[in-house]
């Protein structure tokens, strides 16, 4: 389905699935997962949520079912299926590249699909809110921070990423996707991502490194052992450049005791933080 068809099937109490197809992806399908509170509005907030490598959105928003009423959320999973986007580079690394390593159109990138999402959303009046939040756990929270740092972060009132693999550093002098060189950004674009409130949640017990969904590439490991251990290398190093820059540094962390590579219990964890800065952000 197309942006036109997404009135009332995405706003109903509890859950609800709808195919839809972005503009600039045409014949690449994303199922639109939704978990909506029993007194939804319009002036519900709304969370888009991103999966992990999994490609499992039916349970990220099964996770964030009986988390909604009481955030008073409309929390929409976006599935981005191995058929359709296959590999990491259609998802965690936003489709920027063919395969002859040339950039892609920036509409082309996956990191525009929540946005432009949004944006249908507000055409079609299911939400009257001018800005939206965005989750992402592991996969998802490479995507999340990723798009966050390239600039897709227009209408994003609150964004947090939990228990990402492997990290976009915010240094200019590391290639994408461990860094930010060769993305077009400048320092007065990094001083600029700097200062976006972006939310880093890490599981302390996230520090299996036997499965194999865990990036252990040289580049990966050289952020850290393990995916705790990458999540507060990323955090220092934001600090380090807002130092270096002479900026603040808005980005904070927040460490989630004892939970491992669980993206139910993360979710539970960033529900009442996400829902109070988006309850806040027009409050």
């Amino acid at each position: 389905m197309t942006a036109a068809d997404l009135q009332g099937l995405v706003a109903h109490a509890g859950a609800n699935d709808v195919l839809y197809e972005d503009p600039f992806l045409a014949g690449r399908p994303l199922s639109i997962r939704s978990a909506c509170p029993r007194t939804y509005s319009p002036s519900t907030p709304v969370l888009l949520v991103h999966h992990g490598d999994l490609r499992n959105g039916a349970d990220f928003r099964d996770c964030w079912l009986p988390l909604v009423d009481k955030a008073q959320l409309l929390a929409i999973t976006l599935e981005f299926s191995a058929t359709a986007y296959p590999g990491p580079e259609w998802y965690n690394l936003g489709n920027r590249l063919d395969t002859d390593g040339r950039e892609k159109p920036r509409d082309e990138w996956t990191y525009g699909v929540p946005g432009r999402l949004f944006a249908a959303l507000c055409t079609q009046e299911i939400t009257t809110r001018r800005r939206y939040g965005v989750f992402g756990h592991s996969s998802g929270g490479q995507f999340v921070h990723r798009m966050i740092s390239l600039g897709f972060r227009d209408a994003v009132a609150a964004a947090a990423t939990a228990n990402a693999g492997t990290y976009a550093m915010p240094d200019l002098q590391v290639g994408f996707p461990y860094g930010l060189g060769g993305t077009h950004l400048d320092e007065a674009a990094l001083r600029t991502l700097l200062a976006f409130r972006l939310t880093i949640f890490a599981g302390t017990a996230d520090v299996d490194t036997t499965s194999p969904h865990f990036p252990n590439d040289a580049a990966a490991m050289r952020q850290g052992p393990t995916r705790f251990a990458r999540a507060h290398a990323y955090i220092a190093a934001a600090r380090d450049a807002a130092k270096r820059y002479g900026v603040p540094c808005a980005w904070a962390i927040i460490d989630v005791p004892d939970v491992g590579h669980d993206g139910k219990q993360m979710s539970e964890a960033a529900a009442p933080i996400l829902a109070a800065a988006l309850h806040a952000s027009e409050g």
